[in-house]
């Protein structure tokens, strides 16, 4: 059983969290202790905490089934991630990381630290100290056991839910705190949120660096080096073999020799004038804030036609120069990323530029009532000031987050005459000069006053620097910066370190040539055989029935190999290439996976492998779809799915040159396989979930490959 705080009816975050866990005993009578290895998440439990009649904190406690922390057993059913309810994990800042907002966003002091007789945040200098790398002394922690709590929990009316009530003091101190914290967050008044849903980015590291204090004290660290130990045998092993056949260690080679007989140069070059020209969205983004055009009329137009050319002509110049598959892959995959940085960064910087129009707007209306002489109470001018609030303004937790994301379409629209809220109807009293009394007049300030915060707070986004807010963004400066961050997701400002780490930089380029190097080996020792052994029998003639009839050998010739090449493609550019990146530029957010190992889910294993990519379809088609279109939560689900199978088809067609539909096949075939996670066969039953996850992850990259070759 797990009990966790704070207490919120539905619980969105789990912010500076406490943890316990302990067993319950028949009497009803719980031992608990502090769970120092927890690490604060999301969870679909619910906890209410409430004062009893003799003002001593309790807590009403629902226990859920199988719940556990995140990394193993993270729900089937969840099937999307709300942004708008993350909040910054303390967990995930490590000391050394400056801007994104952390310094305004006030997760380095929570409401419940309170400074000792040394200066030092109680509870804060042992969670920092523990985060710093190679500081994580978890033998410390076991042998500092806290001793258990004696709780009551007494039965309420509903099934499965206790009250919670202990004398312990340290406890009691705990759930005061947290109702403070609920009674303070119910009395303020919610901010509106932002039509493109804010993500978190936090200083975190990837789950295979070293510099990861729970990776190095990982009992499984072992199984890692097992991996490598294992990789280096079998390339001895091959070395072995090429030197028998061929009398070299390389073999006869063919795929390096695919990869640099020619067009080399041409292929950097390409590269270069592809990264350069993504510029037109700077150029194009400053004449809508120039006034030249409007984003909501022309812009954004021009930037999908921009867009739509852009990737044309990169698959066109790839066919003209009719390039291998190694020059082909590489130049298409970095077009698309390209291509959707272009997209976030025209979109974001679009929808601040009408959000920048409408605080202009509403300023010159301020101003304007400013010279109005109050007439006679009351005034006959609509609204009157009594049927003024403010209520627009708030966010319910009750309320329809999809509605929700509707209505912000209008209210960062600057054309006020076209909309029905308060905000329009003040806006309009006051263009047309009518009489209005004294009250009124202060009303009227109040609300576009609050509103004019609001848009502003919007243009400044998590910046904690003033240079980086809109329009002051608009810059070569800032799109030169994130065009080569690691991030498909454009925000106004990202966490960055302080220093770059030369030796960490050399240790992951030696990484990812190293593994380049692996690849190259597998390929040529057990791929690239059976693909000349497909190609010759067509070339021979042989009938699609007779290569059918070969379609089992080959298949299992394959199994083994991609299923390496999987792994080892994911390693390079997930925790190798990213990562040296994110280290030349300083960028402090690593969280370019989560442990997709673990998935029990197809949909989880999709926001997982890859966050970057996940984080730019989460925002900028399935929110965007909701917001934009009204399309439903499935609807959007399945506009996601639909056109991540087209891209990957598309690529399919530029290696093989051919359009067959397999890998959009399988694709769209997960959607079926999530909904059958989530019924009564699968739902809760992790290890089936995850052996079903395994051997569609082992028998699907050799399958396709199989399918394109044979058929």
């Amino acid at each position: 059983m797990t009990f966790t705080h704070p207490p919120r009816e539905t619980l969105k975050s789990t912010e500076s969290a406490s943890h316990f866990i302990g067993e319950l005993s028949p009497d009803g009578i719980a031992s608990f202790r502090k769970d120092i290895f927890a690490v604060a998440e999301g969870t679909n439990g619910t906890t209410i905490s409430r004062a009893d009649s003799n003002g001593q904190p309790t807590a009403e406690v629902t226990r859920e089934r199988n719940e556990s922390d995140s990394s193993t057993t993270r729900s089937s059913s969840e099937s999307e991630e709300d942004y708008d309810a993350l909040k910054i994990d303390p967990s995930t800042i490590v000391e050394g990381g400056r801007g994104g907002g952390l310094e305004r966003e006030g997760a380095l002091a929570a409401p419940s630290r309170r400074k000792s007789s040394t200066g030092v945040a109680n509870g804060t200098t042992s969670r920092w100290e523990a985060l710093k790398p190679g500081r994580l002394d978890t033998s410390r922690h076991i042998n500092q056991r806290r001793k258990s709590i004696q709780i009551k929990l007494e039965k309420t009316g509903q099934k499965g839910r206790y009250l919670l009530t202990a004398d312990d003091p340290e406890l009691r101190e705990i759930l005061r705190l947290g109702m403070e914290r609920e009674a303070s967050a119910s009395s303020d008044q919610k901010k509106r949120h932002s039509r493109f849903s804010d993500l978190v980015f936090t200083r975190q590291f990837t789950a295979f660096d070293r510099q990861n204090p729970m990776s190095s004290e990982s009992p499984f660290h072992g199984f890692f080096t097992l991996f490598w130990l294992g990789t280096a045998l079998l390339l001895l092993k091959v070395a072995a073999q090429n030197w028998k056949s061929y009398g070299s260690v390389f073999g006869s080679n063919e795929i390096v020799k695919l990869m640099f007989h020619r067009d080399v140069l041409v292929l950097g070059l390409t590269d270069g004038v592809m990264c350069a020209s993504t510029a037109f969205c700077l150029l194009l983004q400053n004449a809508i804030f120039k006034g030249y055009l409007s984003w909501n009329k022309e812009g954004w137009i021009l930037q999908n036609i921009w867009q739509t050319f852009y990737l044309a002509a990169t698959i066109g110049w790839t066919l003209y120069r009719e390039w291998p598959w190694t020059h082909t892959i590489f130049i298409v995959l970095h077009c698309l990323v390209m291509l959707m940085k272009q997209h976030s960064y025209g979109f974001y910087n679009g929808y601040l530029s009408e959000v920048y129009k409408r605080r202009k707007i509403l300023e010159s209306k301020l101003s304007q009532l400013k010279d109005f002489e109050p007439v006679a109470t009351p005034s006959a001018t609509s609204p009157a000031a009594d049927s003024v609030s403010s209520s627009w303004l708030d966010v319910h937790s009750a309320d329809d987050v999809t509605h929700r994301r509707r209505s912000l379409n209008t209210r960062s629209s600057p054309q006020l005459h076209r909309q029905q809220n308060e905000v329009a109807e003040v806006a309009t009293a006051i263009e047309a000069h009518r009489p209005l009394d004294n009250d009124q007049i202060q009303s009227f300030k109040r609300i576009i006053t609050w509103e004019i915060e609001m848009l502003t707070e919007e243009l400044n986004g998590k910046c904690s620097d003033s240079a980086n807010y809109y329009p002051r963004n608009l810059d070569l400066k800032n799109f030169s910066e994130y065009i080569v961050l690691p991030t498909c997701v454009y925000e106004l400002e990202y966490p960055r370190q302080e220093h770059i780490k030369w030796s960490y930089v050399i240790e992951k380029t030696a990484a990812t040539f190293g593994v380049l190097g692996v690849m190259i080996v597998i390929s040529q020792a057990y791929i690239y055989p059976v693909v000349v052994q497909t190609v010759r029998m067509k070339e021979a003639g042989m009938p699609l029935r007779e290569r059918l009839e070969e379609f089992p050998w080959l298949l299992v010739d394959l199994l083994f190999p991609f299923m390496m090449e999987y792994l080892l493609v994911w390693y390079v550019i997930w925790e190798c290439i990213l990562n040296v990146l994110a280290e030349l530029t300083r960028f402090a957010d690593r969280g370019f996976y989560a442990d997709w190992w673990n998935s029990v889910s197809w949909d989880q294993y999709a926001r997982d492998w890859n966050r970057p990519v996940h984080n730019f379809l989460l925002r900028h088609v399935y929110h965007s779809s909701i917001s934009a279109f009204h399309l439903t939560r499935s609807s959007a689900t399945l506009v996601t799915f639909l056109l991540s199978a087209c891209v990957h088809e598309l690529i399919m067609w530029c290696l093989f040159k051919k359009l067959r539909g397999y890998l959009m096949a399988m694709q769209m075939l997960q959607l079926p396989l999530v909904s059958l996670s989530r019924t009564k066969l699968l739902k809760g039953r992790d290890v089936i979930g995850n052996l079903v996850f395994w051997i569609g992850l082992f028998t699907g990259p050799s399958l396709m490959c199989t399918l394109y070759l044979v058929i």
